[in-house]
């Protein structure tokens, strides 16, 4: 069974057991959340999974973090020091994302030493697999969903959604399709004239993702790439599809969340994460920046944070990181650690408000040690104390400033928190 069945039949498992204690919900809240498909829990029946995430209403947002090869560029060893990265930075899920020449060995390597949820997009090691201009069979896909369920792949972003009718919309875009999955599949159906495979069989995809509990990541291929694009006809009628999948999933017992767009301007985002609560009967969202400017181009982690916090404040569940080389090039370690700790901060930013009691202490607590220059507990509250450190470090590196009542910003002269200044 899986996890929405157990619930659904009042099995209390030892990972939702886990899950209450570690976001402070009740059994039976859980239960129902669980249930009724508003919180997930990823985790595939076929591994050990060592640290378990809920996503979803009554727990905190949560940040998810993109690995893998191109075809240029990438190995198995940069691979999985992006994957240490991500979880020395809190990562929360881990998708690997690889097109390169070894996607089934980094995909498994990753999976060996990766102890949170592990995400995919199969469609992409199909189309690697493929000679030539040879077309995959419907089968094919589904052949790869299974092998990588098998596996042990946690949560997979299918684009189940998007349809051929749908591609009529796109003649009015100025950046037609910006999703590779999403891309993969429009010409799919282009050239063979028929409807997307993951639509048709939708059924079937149920029947393997049920039998692994494998979440189900309902993949936004016609999410805008451009602010003149957002909110479009294209992309709304691909969510009205989600959310007709979503309910069939649900029926299924199949644990579902479902991605969001993309490049938004700032006074869009509440009426799509609202749109995409009441489209898709309140599961999971798990947004994609989203970015809220085309600007911003080796900063997009600062453009994507902004929109982040802002559609973690309104309701979204997961974040998925941008890093400063998205729309430039394959990220590195560097671009993961700047990506996730711009991720994270946005997170933190609506938990303070969508979870002040789990969130906001720990912000009480910098102020303090702020206020007491206990510069040790302000560098182990940050979200990268070494970063922290070394800055504080730079000006203030002798040894008689280390537990300085001052930083180099004001000096002792000038600083407002000494208690001097107090009285």
């Amino acid at each position: 069974m899986t996890q929405v069945q157990k619930a659904r039949n009042g099995i209390f498992t030892f990972e939702m057991e886990f899950i209450s204690k570690s976001e402070g919900i009740s059994k039976e809240r859980l239960l129902q959340l669980l249930s009724e498909g508003k919180l997930i829990l990823p985790r595939n029946n076929q591994r050990e999974l060592k640290n378990f995430k809920a996503i979803g209403s009554g727990t905190t947002v949560k940040v998810n973090a993109n690995l893998g090869t191109s075809a240029t560029h990438g190995s198995i060893e940069s691979e999985l020091e992006k994957l240490r990265t991500s979880l020395k930075f809190g990562a929360d899920t881990v998708m690997d994302l690889s097109t390169g020449l070894m996607i089934e060995e980094t995909r498994a390597t990753l999976l060996k030493e990766c102890p949170i949820p592990f995400g995919t997009v199969p469609i992409y090691q199909v189309v690697k697999d493929l000679k030539g201009d040879e077309t995959f069979r419907p089968e094919d896909l589904l052949d790869m969903i299974e092998h990588q369920a098998k596996q042990g792949v946690d949560f997979m972003t299918l684009h189940c959604g998007i349809l051929r009718e749908h591609l009529t919309w796109l003649d009015q875009r100025l950046l037609k399709i910006v999703s590779r999955g999403g891309g993969i599949l429009a010409r799919w159906m282009v050239k063979t004239g028929d409807q997307n495979p993951l639509y048709t069989e939708f059924d079937h995809l149920l029947d393997i993702l049920e039998k692994y509990d494998v979440t189900l990541s309902l993949g936004d291929a016609l999410r805008p790439g451009a602010l003149c694009d957002s909110s479009d006809r294209a992309q709304l009628s691909e969510l009205q599809t989600l959310g007709e999948l979503t309910k069939r999933a649900l029926k299924r017992g199949v644990q579902v969340m479902v991605e969001g767009p993309g490049h938004i301007p700032l006074d869009e985002i509440e009426f799509n994460v609202a749109l995409q609560k009441k489209s898709c009967l309140g599961v999971p969202f798990f947004v994609l920046g989203p970015l809220v400017t085309d600007l911003a181009a080796g900063y997009d982690h600062i453009s994507g944070a902004i929109g982040g916090a802002v559609a973690g404040w309104f309701g979204a569940d997961l974040l998925c990181y941008v890093t400063p080389k998205e729309h430039l090039g394959l990220p590195d370690r560097t671009d993961v650690e700047e990506g996730l700790i711009a991720f994270k901060i946005a997170a933190h930013a609506a938990n303070v408000v969508r979870h002040p009691q789990q969130s906001r202490n720990l912000d009480d607590q910098m102020s303090k040690a702020r206020r007491d220059f206990d510069w040790s507990k302000q560098m182990a509250l940050s979200f990268n104390p070494d970063r922290a450190q070394a800055f504080h470090d730079q000006t203030l590196s002798a040894s008689s400033f280390k537990n300085a009542h001052f930083c180099s910003m004001c000096g002792p002269q000038y600083c407002p928190l000494r208690e001097e200044s107090r009285t």
